[in-house]
């Protein structure tokens, strides 16, 4: 270690004891501390020293610093009845590193030692919700590489004339010595002494899990194959630990699936254990003073856990899912207003409470072939249902008018929607971090924007209803390219506003319904598209048969009420990314329509209405003075 660095460390020793006494308010976050030390140790350690002789001084005086910092940590936690044997065993683990003993034999005991210390503070090293790698990928490269190089071996232009170099993370060595734990810890905590900042204020839990699953995969061999292991153990068991107790096999089959964890086990119960164990850690931080980080934390509990089970749950019981989902907003809500610590615990008991009722019904090893079906067909024919109208009113006032460029130009506008849908998913789940907070945005601005278009195109097609009106419209305008691009957009944005989520509904589904069900999801898909093509057709086919008044009436009501469907839809969706509160009142709930016990949701929907009432009302006085002029 340079010189410098190791003096100030010295000096850091005090200030870090003296710190460690703030833990007796929070148990947790000491003892947390306290393991990072320990994986930090049990990794650098045995490269320190071998065979009774020091090889690295350096590093062997800054194990021993580790090791004051670590008993003060224990000495400061709140008292247990396992405390006086933690601290006899930190003195023991400080004994057998100033005798310079087996690199192996320390590391083991410092492991020991953290099995015990986080039992007996109920510390839990194993992540909520499976990792996930692919979405570690990303992190790494906006956040590691610049230090550790784009192949994680400690050669990023950043890292040069460190002292110490970052790590080279494709040390197979070194990372077997590391619990997938280990790595959480030290991204959240950073390494003292080190240019590794700490970023548990960048990168919320589950983030951390997915980056640290995604640095275990450089020295990884995926191809071993072997039955699945529990979470538990892909967290907390080092590769070292494996090949002594079962062999290089079961070291090797570890390796691969901590860098590539088992996904079947995202299933409904552990979505929901996610968001439960993230509302906890919510009211930690808000009793804590962090408000900011507090909201945040319910927000993501929702988006990226029971958000994802909501249209499983819908299909066995659509009470208890709006019953929880409403739990989770007060919950919510209660930290945006402000409201005392013992009122929000009070508000988060029974949203757990409605959590647990959720997770009982939804717990089975996978869903039924009959719910498997049923959640694929609900999922397309409700979000499909809503673009199928739009497009088919489109299309069938085009047909019938003979504007054939524009049909063109609408078809151009959906086929776009579909490539920018599944692009924006491909991008989602391979290349950047969409968060459940950033894809419920995007899908309330598209809301909105589309609620617009659709009233315009409404009232547009009302003043035109009159054969005179449409011929001249058809000379001034619609032959241009300017209104051919509206059609475009509005059937662009028709059809991506609900994509996105479908891709996303389908992908929960497909592993919730398990290999077995995955031609039951299928089917259903399949029939929700037979039936959305079918009401396509019965419109195109009966508007030929009305009346050119008629049928411009019709398209124009019909947008008209989508207009105050998608108002609905798109601030719920801000509500959902806790961009807007929440205001529930008494009121009746209609999902299909959009309509929302909540004031806010109900604001947006009439104030749609008041400008349909107003735009109406002008069209119809536009039309009383026409017709008094040509009386004339």
């Amino acid at each position: 270690m340079n010189p410098v660095l190791r003096f100030f460390s010295w000096l850091m020793l005090p200030v870090l004891a003296l710190c460690s006494l703030a833990v007796l308010a929070d148990p947790v976050e000491g003892a947390t501390q306290a393991l990072h030390l320990l994986g930090y140790l049990g990794a650098d350690y045995p490269a320190a020293v071998a065979e009774g002789r020091i090889i690295d001084d350096g590093e062997y005086r800054e194990q021993l610093e580790f090791l004051t910092v670590l008993q003060g940590l224990i000495v400061a936690l709140p008292a247990r009845d396992q405390q006086p044997a933690l601290q006899q065993d930190a003195i023991t683990l400080r004994q057998a590193v100033e005798q310079r003993a087996d690199g192996a034999a320390v590391a083991a005991q410092a492991r020991q030692l953290a099995t015990h210390l986080a039992q007996a503070y109920g510390v839990s090293q194993t992540p909520t919700l499976t990792p996930d790698p692919a979405r570690g990928a990303p992190l790494f490269a906006q956040h590691c590489s610049i230090c550790h190089g784009t192949t994680g071996a400690g050669d990023g232009p950043a890292g040069i004339g460190l002292e110490p170099p970052p790590a080279n993370l494709r040390d197979v060595a070194r990372l077997d010595r590391l619990s997938l734990y280990d790595l959480y810890s030290t991204i959240g905590l950073g390494i003292d002494g080190t240019d590794m900042a700490a970023f548990a204020d960048q990168l919320d839990e589950r983030q951390r899990w997915d980056l640290a699953s995604y640095i275990a995969g450089f020295t990884a061999d995926t191809s071993a194959q072997g039955a699945a292991l529990p979470l538990v153990v892909l967290a907390g068991r080092t590769p070292q630990e494996m090949a002594v107790e079962q062999g290089e096999a079961a070291a090797a089959l570890l390796r691969a699936q901590r860098a590539q964890p088992p996904v079947p086990q995202r299933g409904p119960a552990q979505l929901i254990e996610y968001t439960r164990a993230t509302l906890e850690q919510s009211l930690a931080a808000y009793r804590a003073g962090d408000h900011e980080q507090a909201y945040d934390l319910s927000v993501g509990a929702y988006l990226e856990g029971f958000e994802l089970v909501e249209s499983a749950l819908d299909n066995l019981d659509a009470t208890q899912r709006k019953t929880t989902e409403r739990a989770l907003m007060a919950y919510r809500q209660a930290l945006q207003d402000g409201l005392s610590v013992p009122q929000a615990a009070q508000r988060l008991e029974q949203a757990k409470i409605e959590l647990a009722t959720s997770a009982a019904l939804l717990d089975s090893d996978g869903l039924s072939a009959s719910l498997s079906f049923v959640s694929s067909l609900l999922i397309l024919l409700r979000e499909g249902l809503e673009a199928i109208l739009v497009l088919a009113a489109i299309l069938a006032f085009l047909r019938n008018t003979g504007q054939q460029q524009a049909v063109r130009s609408v078809h151009v506008g959906w086929s776009l929607a579909l490539l920018a849908g599944v692009g924006t998913w491909a991008l989602a789940a391979y290349l950047i971090d969409v968060s459940g907070a950033q894809r419920e945005l995007l899908e309330g601005i598209t809301a909105l924007f589309a609620s617009v278009m659709v009233l315009w195109l409404g009232v547009w097609m009302h003043d035109r209803r009159h054969a005179a009106a449409w011929q001249d419209y058809i000379k001034s305008s619609l032959v241009g390219g300017g209104g051919r691009f509206g059609f475009a957009l509005l059937a662009f944005f028709s059809v991506y506003r609900e994509l996105f989520e479908v891709i996303l509904f389908y992908e929960t589904l497909w592993l919730q319904a398990g290999p077995q069900g995955h031609s039951m999801v299928l089917a259903g898909a399949a029939t929700a598209l037979v039936l959305l093509l079918g009401l396509a057709w019965v419109i195109l086919r009966g508007s030929r048969k009305l009346p050119l008044a008629t049928f411009f009436g019709i398209n124009a009501v019909l947008l008209c009420v989508l207009s105050v469907v998608f108002a609905g839809h798109g601030v719920a969706a801000l509500q959902e990314a806790g961009v807007l509160g929440t205001r529930p009142v008494a009121f009746f709930e209609f999902d299909w329509l959009g309509i929302h016990d909540d004031a806010y949701s109900l604001s947006a929907q009439a104030t749609a209405l008041a400008a349909i009432a107003l735009l109406y009302g002008r069209s119809w006085l536009g039309e009383r003075r026409r017709l008094a002029r040509a009386d004339a």
